[in-house]
C-alpha cells in the first residue's frame, strides 16, 4: 500500500513538472515572439501548450519523446546562435551539419522508417521480441528526429531570410514529414494500448513509401529549400488547419494498413490454418477494433479541419465553399469515412468488407493529399509537384 502511494505520488510530482516546462516553454515564447503575434496566434500558443500538456498525461510515453525533441531542438538553435549564420553553422559545426540541422534530422527519420519497416516484418516472421523491441525503438526515434527537423526548420526559416520565417507546414515536403511523425506516432500508441507489435510493419510501409517520395522530391527538386510563403498561406489559419487534416490522413493511413494485415489473417484461417504468420497476427476482432478507433479519431479531426479550412477560404476567397477540387475531394474523402463509421455502427459489419473498405478508402486519401495537387489545378496548386 506504501509502495502504491508513493507511486502515486511520483506520478503527480511529473506530471506537475511536464505542466510547468511546457507552460514556461509557452510563456518564454510569448515574450520572446510577441511583436511578431496577433492575438489569434497568442490564443494558438497557449491552446497547443494545454493540449499538449493533457496529451502528456494522457500518454505518458510523449513526455519522454517531448524532452528529447526539445533538448536536441534547443542545441541545435544555440548552436545556429553560436555561429551567427545558418550556411557557416551547417559547414563548420560538425553535430549541427550530421545530426540536427533540418536536413540531416529528417535524413536520419528517412534511414530509421526504413530500418524499423523491415525490423518489425522480421520481427513478426520470426517471432522475435528483441527484434520487435528494436523496430519500436527505431519508430519512436525516427519520430523523434522527423519532429526535431520540423522544429529546427521552424527556425531555420528566420535565418534564412526574417520575411520568410513560418512554421514548416506550408510546403508538400514539409507536409510528408508532418504526415510521417504523425502516423507514427499515432501507431505507437495503439501498439502500447493493445500490446501487440505486428502490426507495425504494415503501417510502416506507407511510411516507407512516404520517406521514398520525400528523398525522390528532394534530390529532384530541391523541394527542402526553405522559400518565402505566398500570400494565401500567409494566415494563422494554416497553423490549425494543416495540422488537424494530418492527424486525419493518419488515422486513416493506420486502419488501411491494419486492414491489410485483416485480410491476411482472415486468408490464412481458409488456406493455411497452421501457418506460423496466423498465430503471429492479432485476432480480426482485435485489429477491427483498431480499424475503427483510427478511422473515428481520424474523422474527427478531419472534420474539424475542413470546417477551419472553410472558414478560412471564407477570410480569403470571400466563400466558405467554392467547389475547387482540393475541396471537392476532401468532401469524398469524408463522405467515405462518414460511410464507413455509419455501417459499422448501425449494420455492424465488421470483417473484410470493412478491412477492404479501410484500405480502398487509403487510395481515396492519397488522392485527394497528392493525386490533386498533381492532375488538378485550382485554388490549392500552391502545393503542386
Amino acid at each position: 500500500m506504501e509502495n502504491t502511494n508513493t507511486q502515486a505520488i511520483w506520478q503527480k510530482s511529473k506530471n506537475g513538472l511536464w505542466a510547468l516546462i511546457v507552460l514556461l516553454g509557452a510563456f518564454i515564447g510569448w515574450q520572446v515572439y510577441a511583436d511578431n503575434m496577433d492575438g489569434y496566434e497568442i490564443a494558438i500558443l497557449f491552446g497547443v501548450a494545454l493540449g499538449t500538456i493533457w496529451l502528456g498525461w494522457f500518454w505518458k510515453s510523449f513526455q519522454t519523446l517531448a524532452y528529447f525533441v526539445a533538448t536536441f531542438s534547443l542545441l541545435a538553435i544555440w548552436i545556429y546562435q553560436l555561429n551567427g549564420n545558418l550556411y557557416a553553422a551547417n559547414e563548420n559545426a560538425f553535430f549541427l551539419k550530421y545530426l540536427v540541422s533540418s536536413q540531416a534530422a529528417i535524413m536520419w527519420m528517412g534511414v530509421l522508417v526504413i530500418f524499423a519497416t523491415f525490423t518489425y516484418f522480421f520481427g513478426l516472421f520470426k517471432q522475435s521480441e528483441f527484434v520487435y523491441k528494436t523496430s519500436t525503438f527505431l519508430a519512436w526515434t525516427a519520430a523523434m528526429f522527423g519532429f526535431i527537423g520540423m522544429m529546427v526548420r521552424w527556425y531555420e526559416s528566420y535565418l534564412v531570410n526574417v520575411d520568410y520565417g513560418h512554421i514548416p507546414v506550408s510546403s508538400l515536403y514539409e507536409v510528408f514529414i508532418l504526415f510521417i511523425v504523425m502516423t507514427i506516432l499515432m501507431y505507437l500508441y495503439y501498439e502500447q494500448k493493445f500490446k501487440t507489435r505486428a502490426m507495425g510493419g504494415f503501417v510502416m510501409l506507407v511510411m516507407t513509401a512516404s520517406v521514398l517520395f520525400v528523398m525522390w522530391y528532394i534530390f529532384d527538386r530541391q523541394a527542402h529549400e526553405i522559400q518565402p510563403l505566398i500570400p494565401a498561406l500567409q494566415s494563422w489559419w494554416m497553423k490549425i488547419h494543416v495540422p488537424a487534416n494530418f492527424v486525419g490522413y493518419g488515422g486513416f493511413s493506420i486502419a488501411a494498413m491494419v486492414g491489410v494485415a485483416t485480410l491476411i489473417r482472415l486468408s490464412l484461417e481458409k488456406r493455411r490454418p497452421q501457418s506460423r504468420l496466423l498465430n503471429a497476427l492479432p485476432s480480426v476482432n482485435l485489429m477491427d477494433d483498431i480499424m475503427y478507433r483510427a478511422i473515428a479519431i481520424g474523422f474527427a479531426f478531419f472534420t474539424i479541419a475542413t470546417v477551419l479550412g472553410a472558414m478560412w477560404a471564407a477570410e480569403a476567397w470571400g466563400g466558405y465553399w467554392s467547389w475547387d477540387p482540393k475541396e471537392t475531394w476532401a468532401l469524398i474523402v469524408w463522405l467515405n469515412y462518414a460511410a464507413w463509421l455509419h455501417v459499422r455502427m448501425t449494420k455492424g459489419w465488421r470483417g473484410a468488407p470493412m478491412a477492404w473498405w479501410a484500405f480502398i478508402g487509403l487510395f481515396v486519401t492519397s488522392f485527394a493529399f497528392l493525386g490533386v495537387n498533381m492532375f488538378l489545378s485550382g485554388l490549392h496548386s500552391y502545393g503542386e509537384l
